[in-house]
């Protein structure tokens, strides 16, 4: 039986049926279903504000007839602990993995590397359209500044991949797609070298668009047919040119190869099924599908990365691999970075960091105030996973498109 119970009435071998809120505002990222362990389950829910959820009994534990609540002072202490578990500056960069930097000071080193690797994928398709072999080096070289940018701070290049012009999608797009990439290969916990291999992969995954015409490729109305032909072709012509490259090594040509196959099979070129393809494949084809999502087309809106993951992971089932999806939407959080978002306030910001620990709570660039319709003098910057202070607790109440405030993130980034 399906019944609606007040949160402190929660025990642990409870199922729970429905959390009651939407998923982007309750502290379990894959799912409004689950069978409670441990109180840990429990002490997540009281925090994150949940009143009142559904329970399914014929699965679960009922609500005992002589207790009407669980025990609260627990959960208070628990509560009041993390409220009070602030931490200075020395405190914080103790907790920090190692290799992490702030965002700031990664940002400078990110543009350069942005604008190498758009210059040098245009100068392979270039060198491509002339009739040349692609080379491994000038790819390799960007790939490892790439690899080490991420590992000192992914959310610089991640959030400058979004910003990009419309007529430069393929460079943009290739290079956004190995940072994703590199990072999702980080969190699979791939070592350095596949790390690498499989970023190369990633780079040159639509290498194959230099043989597919221009005026198809950037066509704003619906393909026909042999249109649509053409562009699916893009991948075969991707895979002979990584063969016909010297040392780009069987990983690396595969991962490209896989990526707009799909594990139900509706994919292509080969309308490959699960594990027949590749796992770098399976995880290529995720990030693809995230960018092209949240980016701007001639032919298309982008729409905002919370609504692209949730998307993706409703495709967990069919077209996606459902554990790479989970993965994948830890490694970019569920408001990455770039994201403009609403804070309860009224204040609106850029997510900078977000937050590998607690991906509801990511730290924020504060730029404008709806309340009084004027941008900020001075942008600031907000840790939403710290409670109290001068800002109170804030929290992210929506997504919001830059381009309905005249904002820019480029100008905060």
């Amino acid at each position: 039986m399906i019944r609606k119970i007040n949160v402190q009435q929660l025990r642990v071998g409870m199922y729970i049926y429905d959390l009651n809120c939407s998923w982007l505002n309750h502290p379990f990222l894959f799912g409004n279903s689950m069978k409670i362990k441990d109180k840990a389950i429990i002490n997540k829910i009281v925090q994150f504000g949940i009143r009142e959820l559904f329970i399914d009994t014929d699965k679960g534990l009922d609500v005992p007839e002589k207790s009407s609540s669980i025990d609260e002072e627990p959960l208070a202490e628990e509560i009041r602990g993390r409220r009070d578990n602030t931490h200075d500056k020395a405190e914080e960069q103790k907790q920090r993995k190692p290799g992490n930097v702030p965002i700031t000071e990664e940002l400078s080193k990110a543009r350069k590397i942005k604008q190498k690797t758009v210059q040098m994928i245009q100068r392979i398709m270039d060198d491509i359209k002339l009739g040349k072999q692609i080379e491994k080096g000038p790819a390799e070289d960007v790939v490892n500044d790439i690899v080490d940018s991420v590992f000192r701070n992914q959310d610089a290049l991640i959030g400058l991949g979004r910003l990009r012009k419309i007529n430069d999608y393929v460079y943009h797009h290739s290079m956004s797609v190995c940072v994703l990439m590199v990072s999702f290969a980080k969190h699979l916990g791939y070592n350095d070298d596949l790390i690498r291999e499989v970023g190369i992969g990633a780079m040159l995954h639509d290498i194959g668009t230099a043989y597919v015409p221009q005026e198809i490729l950037n066509k704003e109305s619906d393909l026909n047919d042999y249109e649509y032909k053409q562009i699916k072709l893009h991948v075969e012509f991707g895979r002979t040119l990584l063969e016909q490259a010297k040392d780009i090594s069987y990983t690396s040509i595969m991962t490209a190869y896989h990526h707009h196959e799909r594990i139900d099979g509706s994919g292509y070129p080969n309308g490959l099924k699960g594990d027949e393809i590749t796992p770098f494949g399976q995880a290529l084809a995720i990030a693809d599908v995230y960018d092209a999502l949240t980016t701007k087309r001639c032919y298309k809106n982008k729409i905002l990365p919370t609504l692209a993951l949730k998307m993706i992971y409703d495709w967990g089932e069919t077209k996606f691999n459902r554990k790479l999806v989970e993965t994948f939407i830890r490694s970019v959080g569920i408001y990455p970075a770039g994201s403009l978002v609403r804070l309860e306030s009224g204040l609106l910001g850029f997510v900078i960091d977000h937050n590998e620990n607690n991906s509801l709570h990511p730290v924020v660039r504060v730029v404008y105030d709806t309340k009084k319709n004027n941008y900020i003098a001075f942008p600031y910057d907000i840790s939403l996973s710290e409670s109290g202070g001068g800002n109170g607790e804030e929290k992210i109440i929506s997504c919001e498109r830059p381009d309905r405030w005249n904002l820019q993130a480029e100008a905060y980034l």
